[in-house]
């Protein structure tokens, strides 16, 4: 019950991967043998365990046998952001130290413009999705083309490879998480990570795991490769809509997804006649993770759905994890519950550990260990004494010990001195009916410092004509006044990655006069 040679030769017709809005399916026996391939060509190109490979393609049916072929050789993989551009997939590529990058034709424009010379260590270039031509460039090779010369079955020294994922890079250059190579034989979970899941999660060979997130983030990837441990089959979405969503659960009869906030919002702004249309009642596990979810929309997806959703708070670093489910979370409105793995520690600036109530800085001890790849500055500046390690998240506990996410530091307001949290203001604008979107943040204001500034994506179909004054008065009513904006600004379209988060910076840096050189 480990990984997918196990299933190709127990249940080798059971579908491993569907693609939901197409239907192309792939069966555990043509994962077996195509990660196989991959993993032989790793090999034939002098890769051991240790070394490192990247991918760099959209959601689509070869993503994961590129990520098995990896796993099942010992290597770590880094798969890259599919919507960033030539020079920031460049930096990744380079960064990783990658020997082998797999892409694919839908991503064939931006992949060719890379520059092989800032790719240093890169010693092959292969593009799914049919025979290498001119217009990928002279770099690229077929994908298909290069397994086809190689056996289909296993490499003679197996052994598991670990996943090296970069930071979303929304408040500066993105940093590679690396993480100890598993010790665990290929063939069995790893019980650090994969036994706990599964028993938390319920994963099982009768699972149909719906993905509607993009493949390279730390979650869906994570999650979905556990699904295949289990021999479950993972119905990926090619892109995340809201109604296509809905339906895809109906069609497949998903009994597990994951989600993050945003996507909830969206299903629940939808008509009622479209939400309400689809029958979901084959699903028995829904979770969300990646941001905080505001209060108002968790209590609605709990009306909607039932009590099947549950809620963790952990990252790519792997260094501890809360969880909460629904019944836990209608005591603990707003919590993420308490620790899964590791303790959780809020603490000052100066790492003094603050008392139940108090707001500060969130540290986990006992959990996983990781580094910042070719980082250690990063690494040190994450960490405190005792062996505590933050995400850069801001939070308190309670008196029963749940934990409550107040926002990222590096989001933090301040006004006159007082601490300003955006997410709060985030989340009460979001259930407004005419908002569609919104980032909150800090401008300049000549005797405050700064002061708050909201930038709202109104509802489809909404003016914003008088939008503002009845906006900043709806906040007004539900939080301090010296939290709610000052003003607001509105935009057709708010850049959020497809993984929910938002590149607040790109907003940010409008307001803030560019950084001149002494």
């Amino acid at each position: 019950m480990g990984y997918p040679g196990l299933h190709a030769s127990t249940r080798p017709d059971h579908p491993a991967i569907v693609m939901a809005g197409s239907g192309e399916t792939l069966t555990y026996r043509e994962l077996d043998e195509r990660s196989n391939q991959v993993a032989h060509l790793f090999r034939a190109h002098g890769l051991q365990a240790g070394d490192h490979v990247a991918i760099f393609m959209e959601n689509q049916i070869r993503f994961m046998e590129v990520i098995w072929g990896a796993f099942r050789s010992g290597l770590y993989v880094t798969a890259a952001n599919s919507f960033l551009a030539a020079d920031e997939v460049a930096y990744i590529l380079d960064n990783c130290d990658a020997e082998i990058v797999v892409s694919s034709r839908a991503k064939a424009e931006t992949a060719t413009a890379i520059d092989p010379a800032t790719t240093t260590n890169v010693k092959r270039w292969l593009m799914t999705d049919g025979t290498a031509s001119s217009d990928t460039g002279p770099n690229w090779e077929s994908y298909e083309d290069a397994l086809a010369e190689f056996p289909t079955t296993p490499v003679d020294d197996e052994r598991p490879g670990q996943q090296m994922l970069y930071s979303s890079g929304t408040t500066g250059q993105p940093k590679g998480v690396m993480r100890p190579l598993p010790e665990h034989p290929i063939d069995e979970l790893n019980p650090l990570t994969h036994v706990p899941i599964g028993a938390v999660y319920d994963y099982g060979p009768d699972m149909i795991y719906l993905s509607p997130a993009p493949m390279y983030h730390a979650a869906p990837l994570t999650f979905s490769s556990i699904v295949q441990r289990f021999g479950g089959t993972l119905v990926i979405m090619e892109k995340f809509d809201a109604k296509s969503c809905l339906a895809a659960i109906e069609k497949y009869k998903v009994t597990h997804a994951q989600f993050v906030p945003t996507m909830f919002i969206r299903m629940l702004k939808l008509d009622e006649a479209d939400r309400l249309e689809h029958d979901l009642s084959s699903m028995t596990v829904a979770w969300h993770a990646a941001a905080p979810c505001p209060v108002p929309v968790k209590h609605q997806m709990i009306d909607w759905w039932g009590p099947i959703i549950l809620e963790y708070y952990a990252g790519s670093e792997g260094n501890g994890s809360t969880l909460i489910n629904s019944e836990e979370w209608l005591a603990h409105p707003g919590s993420v519950g308490v620790p899964r793995s590791g303790q959780v520690h809020i603490c000052d600036d100066e790492g003094n550990e603050l008392p139940a109530g108090e707001t500060g800085g969130i540290y986990f001890s006992g959990g996983g260990a990781y580094e910042y790849y070719k980082a250690p500055e990063k690494t040190a500046g994450a960490a405190l004494p005792g062996g505590r390690t933050t995400l850069g998240d801001i939070g308190y506990v309670d008196d029963d010990g749940y934990l409550y996410l107040t926002d990222r530091k590096a989001h933090m307001i301040i006004s006159g001195g007082v601490n300003i949290y955006p997410q709060e203001i985030e989340d009460a604008l979001i259930t407004h009916p005419k908002v569609a979107d919104v980032a909150v943040f800090g401008v300049p204001d000549p005797d405050m410092g700064e002061q708050v500034k909201a930038v709202v994506q109104p509802a489809d179909g909404v003016s914003s004509d008088g939008l503002e004054a009845e906006l900043i008065t709806f906040t007004r009513e539900r939080i301090a006044h010296f939290k709610c904006p000052k003003s607001i600004d509105f935009e057709a379209e708010l850049p959020r990655l497809p993984t929910g988060k938002l590149y607040k910076r790109l907003l940010r840096q409008r307001y803030w006069p560019a950084p001149t050189s002494s």
